[in-house]
């Protein structure tokens, strides 16, 4: 007899396959795949973005299994399936209580996956049954027909804490000796996740540097002197810092609305292709926004209609950037001189944009890539985005765990997590960087939002 038997809801499986060799552990626990969410499934599998991506490789899977046996029971059967890692039963009823309704299809659905995980509830007498799903309507369902329900306990996992920049006091007589120092000299307790430091002596001075290698590199006001663009709080200038040494293959920020993640990495990344160290830019965002048919990406026609929905950011950025270098005698509210300009950054730069349906097979070299949003991609794609990276790239990752859109992810398994969690690590093959930009600089309403939204109740 199995440990348990898992009643699975579609967003366990479009959120990563792998999470059913995870729920199985070995073939202990038996998984139940009601019919409904195969139909879900099949719906999704032409999409171009991760949703048909795992669509796909679940098919995969089913036609690799091997049938044990149909199971006829009156007003359902069940096919089990299995292979050397998986036991699989499909159930399907005769008839559904639930009508399909297309004005309220997923809970329609929802509620016809309900009703086959309470048949599961009995054919399965003995062993206790759990329905499966991200959904906590879903889940509320189920505990209406008096069902177990339980999220993934990926949800429940823990996001360490970081301290991205650490606070410690130095006498102030040492500060101008700083610089190239080993920063164990002065702190016995340094981590891996210090990356940046703010030395204060109690007479009230301070200095402030990056971490690389253990080496101190003290910030410096003349290494914005040249940027149009220049950062305007502490925080941002560190992030500028970190990316103008060239010394970091990844950056990874965490970064509130309106705190100007993608301008700093933007104008960063321009002045380093002016200095000849790069070629180009790469500007990545998943096109994952809603999990509504007409809102996805994957349904949009023509490249340059999708590019325009979901780089919006990289617009208004360098629209940004462009007003910041019309000449004062201009009229920067022409838009015609605007879009000129934007066309002349975009040239110049050699800005590219990418989704990741098209980063299969390509390989990127010569770039600084910003990936964007990021908290809205999985792990899957971090991975098909970064391992699509030679070794003259940069990688800057940015995004948000306050506006996850994905209702596939959350706050502890998104790709930005993920690699948030890595810093507390040594890396053979790469330099690392990351930190957190919480002030918004977009002016009085982004403080007013701030303040009275998100003040602690």
């Amino acid at each position: 007899m199995k440990e348990k038997v898992y009643v699975l809801d579609t967003n366990i499986i479009l959120q990563n396959v792998q999470n059913l060799s995870r729920i199985s552990d070995n073939s202990t626990n038996n998984i139940v795949i009601p019919e409904t969410v195969l139909l879900e499934l099949e719906d999704k599998k032409k999409l171009t973005n991760e949703l048909g991506y795992y669509s796909r490789e679940f098919a995969r899977l089913l036609a690799k299994m091997k049938i044990k046996e149909v199971d006829y029971k009156t007003g359902f059967k069940v096919v089990k399936l299995y292979n050397d890692e998986l036991t699989l039963h499909i159930i399907s009823k005769d008839e559904y209580e639930s009508e399909i309704e297309q004005v309220h299809l997923s809970e329609s659905n929802d509620k016809r996956i309900i009703e086959v995980a309470a048949i599961a509830q009995d054919y399965y007498k003995g062993t206790q049954t759990v329905f499966l799903s991200l959904d906590v309507y879903a889940r509320t369902f189920a505990l209406f027909k008096g069902i177990k329900a339980e999220t993934l306990h990926d949800d429940k996992s823990t996001v360490p804490k970081f301290e991205f920049v650490k606070y410690i006091k130095v006498d102030s007589s040492l500060f101008n000796s700083l610089d190239g120092n080993d920063i164990t000299s002065y702190d016995e307790e340094y981590s891996l996740d210090n990356f940046c430091y703010a030395f204060e002596s109690d007479d009230g001075n301070s200095t402030y540097g990056i971490i690389l290698n253990k080496r101190i590199n003290i910030l410096n006001e003349a290494d914005f002197k040249t940027m149009q663009v220049k950062p305007v709080n502490l925080k941002q200038k560190l992030f500028m810092k970190a990316i103008l040494t060239d010394m970091f293959d990844l950056l990874v920020i965490d970064a509130k609305a309106g705190s100007g993640k993608t301008l700093m990495s933007m104008v960063a990344a321009m002045r380093l292709i002016d200095l000849g160290h790069y070629d180009k830019i790469i500007y990545v965002r998943n096109s994952i926004e809603s999990l509504d048919k007409g809102a996805d990406i994957g349904y949009l026609a023509g490249n340059d209609e999708k590019f325009r929905v979901y780089n919006m950011a990289l617009q208004d950025t360098l629209e940004f950037v462009a007003k910041k270098q019309l000449k004062k005698g201009e009229n920067k509210e022409n838009k015609e001189s605007i879009e000129s300009k934007i066309s002349e950054l975009t040239s110049k730069y050699c800005i590219e944009t990418l989704w990741p349906g098209e980063a299969r097979g390509r390989t990127l070299s010569e770039a600084i890539v910003i990936l964007d949003e990021w908290q809205n991609s999985s792990e899957k794609t971090t991975q098909l985005i970064l391992s699509r990276l030679d070794e003259s790239c940069m990688a800057i990752v940015i995004g948000s765990n306050r506006q996850i859109d994905n209702l596939y992810l959350n706050k502890y398994n998104n790709g930005l997590t993920s690699l948030l969690k890595r810093t507390k690590e040594k890396h053979p093959e790469i330099n690392m960087f990351a930190i957190e930009l919480e002030k918004a600089v977009r002016g009085k309403f982004a403080e007013f939002t701030e303040r009275i939204f998100e003040r602690k109740r």
